[in-house]
């Protein structure tokens, strides 16, 4: 006999780990099988702009850091041109300069690490100009549905206070998380910027 459709029990779902690393980025887990392993560093030597890292950890409702996280970053070049053909700016493009990041987690730590270049302000909707910042992606065992989010600079002020998506968010606190904080080690600069999943310092998340 077949079952009404109102009895049919709801198919099982499948987060994104524990074994992302395998499929997406063999080169952490070990296993040497791609022959172009798409990294964290996303700058060439010769690539424009100001050198940054930026690090972090993508932190669960417990307050617990993940360690098997995966994030995808996506961003313009100094010059505020993205390496897409969509992107039809007169802007010149780099051959050095991907764009386009596979970060993971450190297995022990949780800590992600981006290697990169401060990316310039780019064009938004209606003309109107966003500040420099940084796309994320990200998936990890326990999130079903993969989560974006933006990465914007804390010296970047007069940029941040008039940048459209910065103001779509209405409470001044929650936007704060998606400031990183610049810092410096060892003469270099280092931008902080941890996720958090769940909690009262929930970073924001966009629906794109």
């Amino acid at each position: 006999m077949v079952q009404p459709l109102n009895y049919m029990r709801e198919t099982a779902s499948q987060t994104a780990g524990p074994y992302v690393h395998i499929g997406l980025a063999p080169a952490y887990a070990g296993f040497n099988i791609f022959e172009n392993n798409f990294s964290n560093v996303v700058a060439g030597p010769n690539t424009k702009g100001e050198r940054i890292k930026i690090e972090g950890r993508v932190i669960d409702g417990t307050g617990t850091p993940l360690r098997d996280v995966m994030l995808e970053s996506w961003q313009a070049n100094s010059d505020g041109k993205y390496n897409h053909p969509e992107d039809t700016q007169q802007k010149p493009l780099e051959e050095d300069f991907r764009g386009w990041g596979r970060i993971c987690s450190d297995f022990d730590t949780g800590v992600y690490v981006l290697e990169t270049i401060k990316p310039g302000a780019v064009p938004g909707r209606n003309g109107k100009v966003q500040a420099p910042h940084i796309s994320l992606w990200i998936v990890s065992r326990g999130i079903n549905i993969g989560l974006q989010t933006r990465v914007y600079f804390s010296d970047e002020t007069n940029a941040n206070a008039s940048d459209p998506v910065l103001n779509l968010i209405e409470q001044d606190g929650r936007r704060e998380t998606l400031i990183a904080k610049r810092t410096e080690r060892d003469g270099k600069i280092v931008y902080l910027f941890d996720i958090h999943l769940q909690g009262e310092h929930e970073t924001v998340f966009l629906d794109v």
